[in-house]
C-alpha cells in the first residue's frame, strides 16, 4: 500500500470539526491516487475515487509534495503553483486545507 493511500485512509481522523460552515468538497489527484473529501461542520468523509462532478477545490500534485504537505506541514507557495508542481482550482481553499486537517 502506498504512503499516499495510507494518508487518505487516515485523513478523516485528522479532521477538525467546526472549521467549515457549509459542506465543502475537495477532489485530490495525487499520482495514481484519486480521492474525494466531503467536509461538513460536524465531520468529514474521505473516499477513493472522483465522487463529485465539480468539487469546490481540485488539487493535483505529485506524491512527494503531498506527503510533505500532510506529514511535514509544508504550505505550497506561489512558486509551486507557477512551476506546475501543484495545480488547483481554488487557491484560497487550498490555503485553508491545513486549518481543516491536522497536518505536520
Amino acid at each position: 500500500m502506498s504512503d499516499v493511500r495510507q494518508i487518505f485512509q487516515g485523513m478523516s481522523s485528522r479532521y477538525q470539526p467546526g472549521r467549515v460552515t457549509k459542506t465543502t468538497t475537495y477532489y485530490f489527484s495525487v499520482g495514481a491516487e484519486k480521492w474525494t473529501a466531503t467536509l461538513r461542520p460536524d465531520g468529514c468523509d474521505v473516499q477513493p475515487g472522483k465522487l463529485v462532478d465539480n468539487a469546490d477545490c481540485v488539487l493535483k500534485c505529485d506524491p512527494g509534495l503531498f506527503e510533505k504537505m500532510v506529514l511535514k506541514g509544508k504550505n505550497p507557495g506561489p512558486l509551486d503553483i507557477a512551476r506546475g508542481k501543484i495545480k488547483t482550482s481554488d487557491v484560497d481553499l487550498l490555503k485553508k486545507l491545513p486549518t481543516f486537517f491536522k497536518m505536520g
